[in-house]
């Protein structure tokens, strides 16, 4: 039987996306309040990032994705709030008042052939927030007792939302990568929402040199964040020997590309020394395109290799709210009103935010 602490309202507000394949979304007074089925938990969200995933499933951006946004979603996945009721079972893993975090994948299966091999952001049965399954820009969601994540204490509620899809698969990007302390990475985006959190991850977390690469305009908080070196793309001619000027003559050991570009990932083996890896984070939008200059002969050559992060797991969520509730990773982020959400998206779109956005709910 559901246990609750509070009586709660039968409705409640949200931002829906009224016409999919467009920037266009409206504020729905009244959505019906869930009710938690068994294993499950109602949370009172009171935060949520705003992730370009999010600007690309509302916009039908990505190609594989296998059907259309409907009409009505509600969008988000960076989502924190407080457990309000219980569905049974549930107190197995929870307690009203809990505060947790919503992710990207919602739900894992944790018994397909993907979760039995740790790679449980590729699970099979997965549900994704904000794409067929209610998202975080709303004031009340439901998530499995055993998924949602556990949020540190000491850590606000608005800087722990966007750790929870941006920093958690930047982490798990730079662990993947099989950098090892005193080695280089380059980060592309570095100024970014995900990449400014990287560069902080990579040089105060795990020991690693950094070079920054984003537009000129955010050389000041990626070098703020970490970065030992910064090269600007409206400024530098030939990335690739900038890159190897600071680095031996040798290249970069890993590439992590956050961006949605074609053209970053077109240049991003040209960075790379003998050994090094691709890793590839930010997913573009419309046709999809090869990963540039990745030639077989060179590759071989050189050892390299290019690898995808979708996300990273339950364990990989701990360990960065941990990174940031201990003060290593500082989020750099604006606070919003849920109603500012379309002009986010259109600033997102045209490439002006820095850091995170974050909704207050």
């Amino acid at each position: 039987m559901a246990a609750a602490d509070t009586q709660l309202p039968p409705t409640y507000k949200g931002m829906v996306y009224d016409n999919p394949g467009t920037l266009s979304l409206k504020m729905d007074k009244e959505l019906k309040m869930p009710e938690p089925g068994p294993g499950e938990v109602l949370i009172h969200l009171s935060h949520s990032g705003v992730c370009h995933s999010d600007l690309s499933v509302m916009l039908n951006g990505w190609r594989f994705l296998p059907a259309p946004t409907p009409a009505g979603q509600v969008g988000g996945h960076e989502g924190v709030g407080k457990v309000v009721k219980l569905g049974a079972g549930a107190d197995v893993h929870c307690k009203v008042g809990d505060r947790v975090g919503v992710k990207w994948v919602s739900s894992a299966c944790g018994s397909c052939g993907a979760c039995m091999a740790d790679h449980e952001g590729v699970c099979f049965n997965s549900k994704i927030s904000g794409y067929y399954t209610p998202g975080t820009f709303q004031e009340y969601t439901l998530g499995p007792a055993n998924y949602v994540t556990p949020i540190p204490e000491g850590l606000e509620s608005a800087a722990a939302a966007p750790f929870l899809c941006g920093g958690v698969t930047v982490y798990a990007a730079l662990k993947k990568s099989g950098t090892r302390p005193g080695q280089w990475v380059a980060i592309l985006g570095a100024g970014g929402g995900l990449g400014h959190l990287g560069v902080q991850m990579a040089a105060r977390g795990m020991g690693l040199r950094v070079v920054g690469i984003d537009h000129s305009s955010k050389k000041q908080l990626a070098t703020d964040s970490g970065a030992e070196h910064f090269f600007g793309i409206d400024q530098e001619q030939n990335m690739a020997e900038a890159v190897q000027g600071v680095t031996g003559g040798l290249g970069v050991h890993a590439v992590i590309n956050v961006t949605a570009s074609n053209k970053a990932y077109e240049g991003a083996m040209d960075l790379l020394r003998f050994g090094g890896r691709l890793m590839c984070v930010g997913i573009p939008e419309g046709d999809m395109v090869p990963v540039g200059h990745a030639y077989p002969p060179l590759m071989v050559a050189k050892e390299t290799s290019i690898q995808g992060v979708a996300v990273g797991s339950r364990k990989d969520a701990i360990e960065t709210l941990d990174m940031a509730a201990r003060g290593v990773v500082k989020m750099h982020y604006n606070v919003k009103k849920m109603e500012d959400l379309p002009q986010i998206f259109q600033d997102m779109q045209d490439g002006k935010l820095m850091g995170r956005t974050v909704l207050e709910l």
